[in-house]
């Protein structure tokens, strides 16, 4: 009897015990970071120095510490056609400041240089493959996704975006919007249509450079704390009037050689 005892006093404290505790968190978080041909160098360099500060700063610190656990799960990848492998940052804990420098300073440490193409929908299947095969435990899932155009090749993006939703997935966007395109009508409206979704989700629009670190910070902030954002920050998802194919309509005969049986 007291042996017995004993063994489940001792599995209690099993290294196997307290795997399971720190794999709870109260977010998983991808950070997918666009890094297209549309965007110049300057661009990515003002782009990634706007993670690194918003990672860095004091105010997501407390945010991550002010959850019901008091700390999440970050992982961070760059694409653009197709997801850029060699930009991926693994999953990491952080519930301090030093797990924030540690992340910052590998996601500082990757190359910078922007890929053809702009696939919202492989960055979408990428980032929920990320978050369904990782060792963690969140009250939330989401995919934290930045772009400054719509879907343009790579399968269309609704589908994805819907399969992550019913996986439990929430999608928020950050439209870039230093140089909007005519063409493609207005990108904030476009993410909040056909790019975003699940329970609370939302969009921030960013219209000039220096407005990266803020913007971020207020999004991580947002995602990491569970609050919604200022009603005047954000569209939502019920937001009317974007055409979540006029990326691949723009291209000559990529409907016509992708989905010829579709009636346009």
């Amino acid at each position: 009897m007291l042996s017995t005892l004993a063994l489940i006093l001792a599995l209690s404290g099993s290294p196997i015990h307290s795997a399971a505790m720190q794999a709870d968190v109260d977010v998983e978080l991808v950070l997918a970071v666009d890094m297209s041909g549309s965007m110049d160098m300057e661009e990515a360099r003002v782009q990634r120095s706007g993670y690194l500060q918003a990672l860095r700063h004091p105010e997501f610190i407390n945010a991550v510490k002010g959850g019901l656990i008091g700390r999440i799960a970050i992982g961070y990848f760059e694409w653009a056609g197709l997801v850029n492998e060699q930009s991926v940052v693994s999953w990491q804990v952080i519930d301090d400041a030093a797990d924030a420098e540690a992340f910052a300073a590998k996601v500082e440490a990757r190359p910078i240089g922007t890929r053809r193409g702009t696939s919202i929908s492989n960055a979408i299947l990428f980032g929920t493959n990320l978050i369904d095969s990782n060792a963690f435990s969140g009250a939330r899932r989401v995919i934290d996704i930045s772009g400054d155009g719509p879907n343009n090749t790579g399968p269309p993006v609704t589908p994805a975006r819907d399969g992550a939703i019913s996986r439990g997935i929430i999608i928020n966007g950050l439209a870039i919007l230093i140089r909007p395109s005519v063409s493609t009508g207005p990108l904030d409206q476009y993410y909040a249509q056909c790019v975003i979704g699940g329970p609370g989700s939302f969009v921030l629009p960013v219209h000039e450079p220096e407005d990266f670190a803020i913007a971020i910070r207020q999004k991580l902030i947002l995602e990491v704390s569970g609050l919604p954002p200022p009603p005047t920050l954000q569209l939502t998802a019920t937001t009317p009037g974007a055409d979540c194919l006029i990326g691949e309509k723009l291209r000559p005969g990529f409907l016509d050689r992708i989905y010829p049986e579709l009636d346009r």
